[in-house]
């Protein structure tokens, strides 16, 4: 399940200068996490941006954990 998540994430350098984005359209992993800290909950994001979906959301917060492991041995 993990890794079907992560293939929501994308890198194409001719979309959004080439940062990470959920299949490949125009909303950066960056964009999603700040709606997220911002208090904004899974359900009002998709409400609010209709093309996402529940596992986009997921997939992204399993990336940004990926990030923050890269470098750490636990």
């Amino acid at each position: 399940m993990k890794n079907a998540l992560l293939e929501r994430i994308t890198l194409a350098p001719n979309i959004c200068h080439g940062k990470p984005c959920i299949r490949g359209m125009r909303y950066p992993v960056e964009f999603i996490l700040e709606l997220l800290s911002s208090g904004m909950s899974i359900e009002e994001i998709i409400e609010d941006y209709d093309d996402l979906e529940r596992d986009d959301i997921l997939a992204v917060l399993l990336f940004a954990a990926r990030l923050t492991l890269a470098g750490h041995n636990f």
